[in-house]
């Protein structure tokens, strides 16, 4: 049988004016061995390699055992590619009792939900307009609201099944990962064709793309530090081995913002490095390859959106932002909340973004169980009444709703997490449950959100490593923020994920239960067309509340000419708690970008006159 594939070989190659000695014979037979491919198949695809990888791309340079190896490597990723969307884990069916609803209790009917079902309540998605009431008459709104797919299916998928996943599917979900920003790296550097094993000694350098991780040996919880970094690449790519990584102390830094000074490394960063493994048992790094910034929304690119309103696009729009906990460890009263209820109902902004704990499960009287109401009944009470009342009073406002992995109204504990059960509030058209983290559309600018303090656990895991400089971003990035707090930022919107650390820091894994094989729930980018930077971030957190612009500039044509990638708006609100909100106000699409139109604030709360609080049915 190898007799006549080598003759097929032979054949094939030699009509193409392709000329092989015995060993390059010998490893396409291995290649076509391997793979299942025929001879022709097999020229084919060395073929396109060798034409796109000419720089001239007017001849098809020589076959050699380099071009075999690349194009074995091309073809191992396909499949893995292929295998990993096959490999996505499929919801269980579970059978369920079929149960006379009309004979039960009402309290007892609208509480039941048979295992395994999902409410199916009609909500906005991606592809749907939300500008009115669905009843007889129709109510016109100032927003046009575009949220997350409602699709059966896709509802389905954001409420998986945690501590039910496979270490093949947490393997295969942190390779992909690596996988997807080699791509992005090969794509944005010239000089990249191909990646090394960062395990693997080399004479002369290489580039890696891997994911930074903590010595093994460092005592539990201590902070990364030069001399306790590691990285680990895919086995596509490399060998999948762990390495120590040493950074050296002129590393350069091709490509980054002007004027930061440095890089800063935690577990999970995904980077791309060059330099070499000399046979000592670690990677060497020379320079570092800034990550490509993500493109600019559609509206940022004057493209508008079919499913905006043109009424609505005309109107400027207020958002209030909000983020829990919504009381104070001291009391269940909801002072705050109350406080700020008051100034929603007076102001009446045209959209509420409310993001969790709505009823924190760590407060002090909830955990030691001194509490003579049900929980539920205390969101009710304090948040689904209210709101109901205020939207009534506002026919032209929508309440937006991001839980927390912290809510006991939540019956799913885990992040990503999906939205709060529709049984809430109900049908109501204007009151949007959404899932944590989200991505949604208000009027033609595109927002990301998170209930997740990833800012401060960026914060305490950061190390910072100084560098030269090197290609910086362009003279007119010179008034972007460069402080601490912005570079989190950078963190988020470059390694396109709302939580890019890995693993979760010990001493803070309470605060998040993170699912990493649905680690596609996390990130920024989606398989569908969220690939761009959200035009607004929402990232609520303890540490000091701001409002900052992100412009991300790159070289055009001449090395002179520039332009903008992309803008982002960022906004931490910090917790109510702290009496503090923010406040967004989107003027109309004819003002330009949504960078021109978007003002963002934050705003401090004055308690007085706080109304009394409202009465709790008892459990």
């Amino acid at each position: 049988m190898e007799s006549s594939l080598r003759k097929e070989v032979e054949r094939v190659f030699s009509e193409n004016s392709v000329v092989l000695d015995d060993k390059l014979v010998a490893e396409c037979i291995s290649i076509c061995n391997m793979y299942v491919l025929e001879p022709e198949s097999l020229l084919w695809k060395l073929q396109a390699l060798n034409y796109n990888a000419s720089t001239t791309h007017s001849e098809i340079t020589p076959i050699t055992m380099d071009t075999l190896a690349a194009v074995k490597t091309r073809i191992q990723q396909d499949l893995t590619k292929e295998i990993s969307r096959k490999a996505q884990p499929k919801p269980r069916a579970f059978a369920t009792a079929i149960v006379d609803r009309s004979k039960l209790s009402k309290p007892m009917a609208q509480r039941y939900n048979p295992a395994g079902s999902l409410p199916q309540v009609k909500q906005e998605s991606l592809g749907e307009t939300s500008s009115a009431v669905r009843s007889n008459n129709i109510v016109t709104t100032n927003v046009t609201f575009l949220g997350p797919s409602t699709d059966p299916e896709v509802r389905k998928k954001r409420a998986y099944r945690y501590m039910y996943e496979k270490i093949s599917e947490r393997s295969e979900s942190l390779d992909q990962l690596i996988d997807d920003f080699a791509e992005l790296i090969r794509a944005q550097y010239e000089e990249v064709s191909d990646f090394g094993d960062p395990s693997a000694s080399t004479d002369g350098e290489v580039y890696i793309v891997g994911r930074i991780t903590h010595d093994s040996e460092t005592a539990s919880g201590a902070k990364l530090a030069e001399g306790s970094i590691t990285i680990e690449s895919s086995r596509m790519l490399s060998s999948g081995a762990r390495v120590p990584l040493m950074l050296d102390p002129a590393i350069k830094i091709k490509g980054a913002t002007k004027n930061v000074g440095g890089i800063g490394l935690y577990p999970g960063a995904i980077v791309a490095l060059k330099g070499k493994n000399g046979g000592g048992g670690y990677f060497l790094a020379t320079e570092f390859l800034s990550i490509p910034p993500l493109k600019s929304s559609p509206a940022a690119q004057g493209i508008t959106s079919p499913k905006l309103d043109p009424a609505t696009s005309q109107n400027s729009v207020t958002i209030l932002v909000a983020c829990g906990p919504f009381t104070s460890d001291s009391d269940i009263g909801y002072k705050p909340w109350r406080a700020l209820l008051q100034q929603i109902k007076t102001q009446k902004p045209d959209a509420v973004l409310l993001l969790g704990p709505f009823v924190d499960i760590t407060h002090p009287k909830i955990k030691s169980g001194d509490l003579d109401v049900a929980p539920s009944n205390l969101f009710r009470a304090h948040f689904v009444d209210p709101l109901k009342g205020f939207l009534t009073a506002s026919p032209g406002s929508i309440v937006l709703l991001v839980p927390s992995v912290r809510d006991i109204t939540s019956d799913h504990a885990a992040f990503p997490q999906p939205e709060l059960s529709s049984d809430i509030f109900g049908s109501h058209p204007r009151v949007h449950l959404l899932p944590n983290p989200t991505r949604f559309t208000i009027n033609d600018v595109t927002f990301g959100a998170t209930s997740l303090d990833t800012l401060f656990h960026l914060r305490k895991e950061e190390y910072f490593k100084r560098g030269v400089e090197l290609e910086p971003l362009p003279e007119q990035a010179d008034d972007l923020p460069m402080d601490s707090m912005a570079n989190l930022c950078r963190h988020l919107l470059l390694q396109r994920s709302f939580y890019p650390i890995f693993p979760v820091p010990q001493d803070l894994s309470s605060e998040v239960n993170l699912d990493v094989t649905h680690f596609d729930g996390v990130r920024m980018v989606d398989d569908r067309d969220l690939d761009y930077a959200p035009d607004v971030l929402i990232l609520p957190s303890r540490l000091k509340q701001f409002s900052k612009v992100f412009c991300y500039f790159t070289h055009f044509g001449e090395p002179n000419l520039v332009q903008v990638v992309h803008s982002t708006t960022t906004l931490n609100p910090s917790f109510l708690t702290k009496g503090t909100y923010g406040t967004l106000t989107i003027a109309p699409r004819s003002s330009g970008t949504p960078k021109a139109r978007v003002k963002a604030e934050v705003t401090r709360m004055d308690y007085a006159a706080t109304p009394a609080p409202a009465t709790v049915t008892p459990a």
